[in-house]
């Protein structure tokens, strides 16, 4: 009985780190997938705001257009500066 219990633990904890780890967009597919599953409520509640995701990271960088040109009104300009070898 104990065997049982502690692999229902383990099972339920590899499951939940399985999915906290995963890409968004993979977890975002795999919830819109198994949604509509009988879930019990508290679980499909989880899998459906999953679901409903939005794609990407929520960073700045991930929602530009490619079309915006640098300088236009609304666009971050980003500039990178290559590090120079100091000799003493």
């Amino acid at each position: 009985m104990q065997n049982l219990i502690v692999a229902l633990i383990v099972a339920g904890c590899t499951v939940y780190a399985a999915w906290a780890l995963m890409p968004s967009a993979l977890r975002r597919a795999l919830a819109l997938r198994i949604q509509h599953w009988p879930w019990p409520q508290f679980v499909g509640r989880h899998v459906r705001r999953a679901a409903q995701a939005p794609t990407g990271c929520g960073c700045d960088g991930c929602d530009a257009k490619p079309a915006q040109q640098a300088g236009e009104p609304g666009t971050k300009t980003i500039q990178i500066h290559r590090r120079t070898k100091s000799h003493p």
